[in-house]
């Protein structure tokens, strides 16, 4: 089978690192960069000489040949980008979130499955080996029951004007949640201030609710002085937890709990007691999660795996701009949980 020849658009922070790592994998070769800035174009062209470089897509289209797009361009242009490609029988990946309308997320979603070609979010932190560990121990019921999962994903910038914190900052935090939880939430409720750049929220809370009482907390933030990567799962046994910079590693596992006694204080009433058990660090195997997903979507493209329910698949990431739609809904009325209506 002949190699995917796969092209890059979009040269900012993610544009680089997408084209290291596909042109690292044997089954696909970067045969273009798109990047309007003539810089960021010649450093690509000085360390892959064979790359065609390319001021806009219009010029990729017209004159490359290619299997797959690569989108890593501001949100508001993913929509215009993707459909261009899809058009063009392209398989496509796209940075997260998908686009900033739910309606144009479910028409790429319709578009790529008309079409039979791949539709792929950059959901990243699916391809994490941590965030991976937290899936199986859910799939496992290694913590029993799930209560609820908080997260916490802070730093001192960057800061965009595109989106805000929540589209920037939250999405991963969304679609982490509904995969280890294995559903959509039904409603939402965010509070946010937009204290550097009106109306772009730089900080958000934000509360999701599951089926079967489960809860989500998010705590996202471009105004924090210390770079947070965290997520705990609070289960019936156990308590999970996930810190991406951790320097003893990724995973820790709490064998707490609470118990209810069967004593009385007062009449009627459980005495609850809390269960003080180990604590484990199991050993997580580092890999590049970006490099992980790039393999994927060769594998999916070049097997023609087209499931709605692969990781990062076109309907999971329309879904994702559905709750987030549903944040800013929620932020517009200082709070009130709303209800999320998912497109597809």
């Amino acid at each position: 089978m002949a190699n995917l020849r796969i092209a890059v658009v979009g040269l900012g922070r993610w544009g680089p690192n997408h084209v290291r790592n596909f042109a690292s994998l044997a089954e696909c070769e970067v045969v273009a960069v798109v990047d309007p800035d003539q810089q960021a174009r010649e450093k690509i062209g000085n360390l892959y000489p064979a790359v065609a470089l390319h001021d806009s897509l219009e010029s990729l289209l017209s004159e490359e040949t290619c299997d797959a797009l690569v989108v890593a361009t501001p949100t508001d242009t993913h929509f215009s980008i993707v459909k261009a490609g899809l058009n063009a029988g392209m398989h496509v990946l796209c940075e997260k979130p998908l686009t900033n309308r739910s309606e144009s997320a479910w028409e790429l979603q319709k578009l790529a499955e008309e079409n039979g070609v791949v539709l792929m979010v950059g959901h990243v932190f699916l391809f994490n080996s941590g965030i991976n560990y937290l899936c199986n121990a859910v799939r496992e019921q290694a913590a029993g029951q799930i209560y609820c999962l908080n997260a916490t994903r802070t730093n001192l910038g960057p800061f965009r004007s595109d989106v805000n914190a929540a589209w920037d900052l939250a999405s991963h935090d969304i679609y982490i949640f509904n995969q280890l939880l294995g559903a959509r939430p039904v409603s939402v409720s965010a509070v946010g201030e937009s204290y550097l750049r009106q109306p772009v929220e730089d900080i958000v809370f934000i509360t999701l609710f599951y089926p079967d009482r489960v809860m989500g907390h998010i705590h996202v933030s471009w105004l924090d002085p210390k770079k947070v990567r965290q997520i705990t799962l609070v289960g019936e046994k156990k308590m999970i937890t996930w810190d991406e910079l951790a320097n003893l590693g990724p995973i820790t596992v709490h064998d707490r709990s609470v118990q209810k006694e069967p004593a009385y204080e007062t009449f009627g009433e459980f005495q609850l007691l809390t269960r003080e058990g180990d604590l484990m660090l199991p050993r997580i195997p580092a890999s590049e999660p970006l490099g992980a997903q790039a393999r994927a979507f060769v594998d999916r493209c070049r097997d023609g795996e087209l499931s709605l329910e692969a990781r990062g698949s076109a309907r999971q990431g329309a879904e994702v701009v559905d709750v987030l739609e549903g944040v800013d809904r929620s932020l517009q009325q200082d709070g009130a949980a709303v209800e999320i209506h998912y497109g597809g």
